[in-house]
């Protein structure tokens, strides 16, 4: 999702005073729940994979921190003012809460994103080896660590406790918090997309010109006519861009467009709704193609190892077509399923 900038520099945020009274909290409910309902769809529908990495490990901690957000608000909501181990919540407790992670997801698009990048770098380079249980407590760890960082320093700035003091002084409003992090890296990636496309239009034309679809084991695929030389390798950069355009396009074009106008129209999200699975996955095939495409020179187009996309195939965009009944195959050797 994206976002506009902030006046503010130094914390990278946009305070809006929305004049609406706390009684909006059943609207609020019903957009985090909105949003979970989303998330788990998203988890859902994805490409059960046994690979691990830390986006993967990211998403479900979203998921699972909005859960918690969801039942805080329901359980306030509920008892409306309530003591518990001497703390008293009221009404306010639920703006407060909503803010506070607002801000924290408004932080966490860049640490994300790097720690991603360099995640699928040094996975693909096989730089490290680790084994499979201490991969996943290496990520679990890294996934609470990224977050207590950045709650930490949401709560110790003073800028932005000062903000949620003031909203304190004047609790008949709820102001939402609007991350400029989002909307950079957005704008960055629609602009790399469309610069890729405007390098190799005439290819993308051409393959999708030549795009054919019949089924596979009950199965409609895509498949298209490449070199069938047995040593064939990717190290062209300029031949792999539009296989990895049309993969990535294929799936996530309706995305895509919605960025485009979300930045055209320069549309005002908050935070705790701009930071969500479907926008985490959608950076995630952004870099395993980035990935991929620097270092096309070590590609192996009969090498399965690499690192799986929950949503685009693209180990297929590195096959060639070799037979031309696929049907008559037990094994198809060329199918890009977009």
């Amino acid at each position: 999702m994206t976002a506009l900038s902030s006046e503010n520099c130094s914390f990278q945020y946009q305070l809006h005073q929305a004049n609406q009274p706390l009684d909006g909290n059943c609207l609020l409910f019903l957009i985090i729940l909105g949003k979970i309902l989303l998330n788990i769809l998203t988890l859902g529908m994805r490409r059960k994979i046994t690979y691990q990495n830390f986006m993967e490990y990211f998403c479900i901690s979203l998921a699972f921190i909005d859960l918690l957000l969801l039942v805080n608000i329901s359980i306030i909501s509920y008892f409306r003012d309530f003591v518990l181990l001497g703390i008293r919540f009221t009404k306010y407790h639920i703006c407060l809460f909503t803010q506070i992670i607002s801000f924290t997801y408004g932080f966490l698009h860049y640490p994300v994103f790097l720690i991603a990048c360099i995640d699928y770098y040094l996975n693909f380079s096989k730089t490290t080896k680790l084994g499979f249980k201490c991969q996943k407590l290496f990520y679990f760890l890294t996934v609470i660590l990224i977050w207590v960082s950045v709650l930490a320093y949401v709560l110790g700035d003073p800028a932005i406790y000062q903000s949620l003091k003031a909203q304190n002084v004047y609790s008949y409003q709820c102001p939402f918090y609007i991350s400029i992090q989002s909307y950079w890296l957005s704008f960055s990636m629609v602009i790399v997309l469309f610069m890729a496309f405007l390098t190799s239009r005439a290819e993308v034309i051409a393959l999708v010109q030549a795009v054919r679809m019949t089924s596979y084991m009950n199965e409609t695929i895509l498949y298209f006519p490449f070199s069938s030389h047995p040593s064939y390798t990717l190290s062209s950069k300029k031949t792999l861009l539009p296989k990895f355009i049309i993969c990535f396009l294929g799936t996530w074009l309706p995305f895509v467009l919605l960025q485009v106008i979300i930045l055209l129209l320069k549309v005002q999200i908050p935070a705790y709704i701009e930071m969500n699975v479907p926008w985490l996955y959608f950076v995630n095939s952004f870099l395993i193609a980035t990935v991929y495409w620097f270092n096309c020179h070590k590609l192996n187009l009969r090498d399965f190892a690499l690192p799986v996309d929950p949503f685009v195939n693209w180990k297929c965009c590195f096959i060639p077509l070799t037979i031309q009944n696929l049907e008559q195959t037990e094994k198809p050797i060329s199918i890009i399923i977009c």
